[in-house]
């Protein structure tokens, strides 16, 4: 730590104080650091650190001295406005600017002889990564993914030997350990030549577990990984943890979709009835809300119980279930079958359609096997959904 009458202004973890905060936790695309005086109080060491016009980020309690200068030490704990921060990203608000300053921080009470870990600084990955570290002391070296996990930003080339390379020598790493070894996630692998960084940097890459849960028994194994350890899973949580993304991602298409579904509901004999937009479209209404909740909520939570390997398959499955049930309800209000025929087809291409597009939040899919399903599929719900509509059209007559 510094004494109060010193001033070093190379600190990271800092926030505009100008930016917006939705949640109580200042949430910016990249939090900036500006060469400028830092005030100094006597009761308040951490007060030496701050800086006109920026915030102390609520993660970080303190400031270690190193031969490459002061190093942010950061909670193992989240904090609540960490955790409302995480639900509010879980729910798809705000995800894409939740991150943190690219750098090094410090983790417990680390010092030349503790490990590297590296990771991205989408802060939903930072959280999850040191809430997993108490009782260890670690360095902690963030690379800018522009606020990307480690799996999607290594296949995006952000994740990557260059960026690494160039952190290292940024942080002055080698006068920080005294040894020569960075531990870089197994799925940051695909965007990390370790024989590269090893030519670039002088250091040595050591590919650490898929989930930051296995880290301690990792660092305990002589940095040795089990066989459980490199293996990808894909649990019931883990899936029910994606869908609130999926829904809010289909929210504002939704809307309108229902504003379409009651314009096409008040086409009749009188060639358009605004009472039986309102009625009819209140069924339609019903549909939509019936394949979304099976096509983007259903079908991921079952998705390996779901027979079939293409995911609108799947969905076909759980659509027609979840329309079955619906149209038991509604049955009655329709004289023919035409109407409940439009809405069973609705729903199933509504379901079969979301429940593709999950296919990009799942480990098993490749880019190849997602574009030769969606061409093979998107033609045949496009079809079904012009069924649909002229079925729904002609059940008003």
């Amino acid at each position: 730590m510094k004494t109060s009458g010193e001033c070093d202004c190379n600190e990271q973890p800092f926030q505009k104080s100008l930016n917006i905060s939705s949640f109580g936790v200042h949430i910016m695309s990249s939090m900036e650091v500006v060469t400028s005086a830092c005030s100094s109080e006597m009761s308040n060491p951490e007060k030496n650190h701050e800086k006109p016009g920026f915030k102390l980020c609520s993660y970080v309690y303190k400031f270690i001295q190193t031969d490459a200068g002061p190093i942010p030490i950061i909670k193992s704990r989240l904090g609540k406005k960490d955790l409302f921060s995480t639900f509010y990203v879980r729910c798809g608000i705000n995800r894409h600017k939740y991150t943190v300053s690219p750098g090094l921080y410090g983790i417990g009470n680390p010092d030349k002889h503790s490990e590297v870990l590296v990771t991205a600084n989408f802060k939903l990955t930072f959280d999850h990564l040191r809430q997993k570290l108490p009782g260890i002391n670690a360095w902690i070296l963030v690379l800018n993914t522009n606020g990307i996990n480690v799996w999607c930003a290594a296949g995006k080339g952000t994740f990557s030997t260059r960026e690494l390379a160039n952190k290292i020598k940024d942080a002055s790493l080698e006068k920080i350990v005294d040894h020569k070894r960075i531990i870089v996630p197994q799925l940051g692998a695909i965007g990390v030549s370790a024989r590269d960084v090893k030519k670039l940097s002088g250091f040595r890459v050591v590919y650490g577990p898929v989930r930051a849960n296995d880290i301690s028994a990792f660092l305990k194994n002589n940095k040795k990984a089990e066989k459980k350890m490199r293996q990808v899973t894909f649990t019931l949580y883990e899936r029910f943890i994606l869908t609130p993304v999926e829904v809010q991602m289909i929210l504002k298409p939704a809307l309108i979709t229902a504003l379409v579904l009651f314009i096409l509901s008040g086409f009749g004999p009188g060639i358009f009835s605004l009472s039986g937009a309102v009625e009819r479209g209140a069924f339609c209404v019903a549909a939509l809300l019936t394949g979304i909740i099976s096509g983007a909520f259903i079908t991921p939570v079952l998705l390996p119980f779901i027979p079939f390997r293409h995911f609108a398959l799947k969905g076909i499955i759980t659509g027609s279930l979840s329309a079955l049930l619906l149209l038991m309800f509604t049955a009655s209000a329709f004289n023919g079958t035409t109407g409940l025929s439009a809405l069973f087809l609705f729903i199933v291409t509504v379901s079969s359609y979301l429940a593709m597009n999950f296919t990009g939040a799942t480990p098993f899919t490749s880019p190849s096997g997602v574009e030769k399903e969606m061409k093979l599929f998107i033609p045949v719900q496009l079809a079904i959904l012009v069924i649909a509509s002229g079925l729904w059209i002609f059940s008003a007559f």
